[in-house]
């Protein structure tokens, strides 16, 4: 026959309680001493009877070496969980307090800014009116600063490139040979055969000028003559 399952509920007649408290406790302890040593771990079963009656076991040496490593390590854990909750309430007060100054730096900026200034008071005004003009005074001398540097930068540059020019100047005059005058001979054209060849010799050229018709000049010339 196959055996159903059984209810879990208090059974009733006090002599199957008992006999089931037998059998069950048996297995129990057995149940125990197979873990312990299949699994090479420690062990500690207490069991009442319902007439008050102490069955135990351990795999230790002794039940309370067990129940001592028991307490020790509930009280590690309950000290642990204290720590955590602290370190948890810490960590949010903190998380609280950045929040509020977070706050409190934008509405600042906001000041700064210009704006929500219905609210303010006039020692509010004067004090942050003092605080632009700190501002601006430090940021006006970083200003100059580096103007100054770069005015620097830029003279130091200049001087640099006079100095390069100066040099390459030095070094083309004397790599460059002396310049010679240009025969201008070679550029004429050849002279015409018909024509005699040009004298060398200084020659004064008389030049005369004539206004009026081709030929008469040469007739002007032999009636004077």
């Amino acid at each position: 026959m196959v055996r159903g399952k059984t209810e879990m509920k208090r059974i009733e007649n006090a002599t199957s309680r008992q006999v089931t408290f037998s059998k069950r406790r048996n297995g129990l302890l057995k149940k125990a001493s197979e873990l312990s040593v299949l699994c090479d771990a420690e062990v500690g079963l207490i069991v009442f009877s319902p007439r008050g009656k102490l069955y135990e076991f351990s795999s230790a040496a002794s039940l309370q070496k067990t129940i001592d490593r028991y307490k020790s390590y509930t009280r590690e854990n309950l000290s642990n969980k204290a720590i955590q909750q602290q370190n948890i309430q810490q960590v949010k007060a903190d998380a609280l307090s950045l929040a509020n100054r977070l706050e409190a730096l934008e509405k600042s900026k906001r000041k700064f800014l210009g704006e929500n200034l219905e609210d303010c008071s006039v020692e509010e005004l004067h004090s942050l009116e003092v605080k632009l003009e700190k501002s601006l005074h430090v940021i006006r001398g970083k200003k100059t600063q580096l103007l100054e540097q770069q005015i620097a930068n830029l003279k130091e540059k200049e001087r640099t490139l006079l100095k390069k020019n100066k040099e390459l100047r030095e070094k083309q005059c004397d790599v460059q040979p002396p310049l010679v005058a240009p025969d201008v001979t070679r550029c004429l054209p050849p002279w015409p055969r018909n024509l005699p060849a040009p004298c060398n010799d200084d020659v004064d050229v008389e030049t005369e000028l004539y206004i009026g018709l081709p030929g008469r000049e040469r007739s002007a010339n032999r009636d004077s003559g």
